[in-house]
């Protein structure tokens, strides 16, 4: 295949966190910043490169190409220089602020499309279904969608819990999608224009039309390197210390609540076992989580790490035993693919991305039927881990093997040049003419 002229739009693109980067890029290196900056590094080892993002990228993308990584990718940073500032870190607002700074990608790409003959554009992020992507709408290249996310929802009576703030804003956050979906003409043209849809879930799939849906590949928003691979050990006995572990923003749709309480129902089951869950994540829900396990008497068995380097979470995943995620609306959970590298079986819910990437045969995973019935299977999972530790290394093999065959960036980059390629080489109908 030839080498082609590839322009990519990626708002979120910024690499892992060395040791040492400054504490204001913390949050900068996100699960989506990470897709985008391994979606760029993946098209740059078949193509020439240019990429869009945000000024605020510079930095840390710069320091990574002196280390010798980001190598053949062109960075176009671009940012409205006034107000927007005051929306890092806040969800909707920098979600707000992305809708407009793709006019200014779209700008930008019509000045290096005036210097350079693209071939393909691709919108890598960010990576919703129901916000448009301008340049894949209106700049008449052959186009690449995603990969995309967005049509995971909380499972229906899982909202009756929160507080009424939070069941209005949730309310607010599922209708204004709709919205975005059926009235934004930019969205309308997106899934109209694109030759390819990249998909990470069967919900955001579904959200496509059906006279769309033969565009649609399922690719994952989520991916590993080599170095993550661990080989599971297995550990002889049954019945003994059991050390789990959790990771994420403490936000309310990833149910860190979830984890504590089916501790608790473990412990109940198992009274006087030595077991230890560690939450490594901070966030909004902190303060609200430590006081639920100060509530229930759990400190001995609960234990609260603030974030930390990503190798220093590979290596904790490396010495637990099992690793649990009950996010209610995930579209990817890159942390349940890092756990999996590590060869320890994931128990998580039946929902989006993570029900996407567990099976049976390498985890276990939990109906979303209600709260309550949600706790108590979650704690029957723990328990049947606990007490079979050679199950535990049978799931943990075969999640590392799954990890290596299906979601090894560089197998995921030639996934991506195979994709590229069609969408060049066939035009739409609608373009024949």
């Amino acid at each position: 295949m030839k080498r082609m002229n590839v322009l990519i739009s990626a708002f979120a693109c910024h690499p892992p966190l060395e040791a040492g980067a400054p504490e204001e890029e913390k949050w900068l290196a996100s699960g989506e910043s990470i897709l985008g900056w391994n979606i760029c590094n993946q098209v740059a080892r078949f193509h020439e490169t240019w990429a869009i993002t945000q000024a605020r990228n510079r930095p840390g993308i710069e320091r990574a190409q002196k280390r010798g990584e980001g190598a053949g990718i062109h960075f176009q940073y671009i940012d409205y220089k006034l107000w927007w500032k005051k929306l890092w870190n806040k969800s909707f607002p920098l979600h707000f602020y992305y809708y407009f700074w793709q006019w200014l990608a779209y700008f930008e790409a019509k000045k290096l499309r005036k210097k350079i003959a693209f071939d393909l554009f691709q919108h890598a992020t960010f990576a919703n279904d129901w916000m448009p992507d301008y340049n894949g709408a209106r700049l008449g290249l052959p186009f690449v969608w995603g990969p995309i996310g967005g049509g995971q929802s909380n499972p229906k009576g899982f909202a009756r819990e929160y507080g009424r703030i939070a069941r209005v804003l949730e309310v607010y956050r599922t209708a204004a999608q709709e919205l975005g979906r059926r009235m934004i003409r930019g969205r309308r043209q997106c899934v109209r224009n694109a030759r390819a849809i990249l998909a990470c879930n069967e919900e955001t799939r579904l959200k496509i039309p059906p006279a769309y849906r033969d565009k649609v590949r399922f690719f994952p928003v989520t991916g590993i390197n080599r170095d993550d691979l661990h080989e599971p050990v297995l550990r002889p006995e049954a019945g003994g210390a059991f050390r789990l572990l959790t990771t994420g923003r403490l936000v309310r749709y990833k149910r860190f609540d979830f984890c504590i309480r089916s501790v608790e129902e473990f412990l109940r089951r198992n009274p006087g076992t030595d077991v230890l869950l560690e939450i490594v994540g901070d966030g909004p829900l902190g303060p609200s989580l430590k006081a639920l396990v100060r509530e229930l008497r759990m400190e001995k068995h609960i234990h609260f790490i603030p974030w930390m380097p990503r190798q220093e979470l590979i290596a904790r995943m490396t010495e637990c035993d099992v690793f649990l995620f009950p996010s209610l609306r995930e579209g990817g959970g890159i942390v349940v693919i890092e756990a999996m590298a590590c060869g320890k079986p994931v128990v998580a819910l039946n929902s989006a991305g993570p029900g996407f990437h567990v099976q049976p045969e390498w985890g276990i995973k939990v109906e979303p039927v209600n709260p309550s019935q949600v706790v108590a299977d979650l704690g029957s999972a723990l328990e049947r881990l606990w007490k079979d530790p050679e199950l535990r290394f049978r799931l943990g093999r075969a999640a590392k093997r799954r990890a290596e065959d299906y979601y090894l960036w560089d197998r995921l980059g030639e996934r991506l040049r195979d994709i590229q390629a069609e969408a060049v080489e066939h035009p739409l109908e609608a373009e024949k003419g």
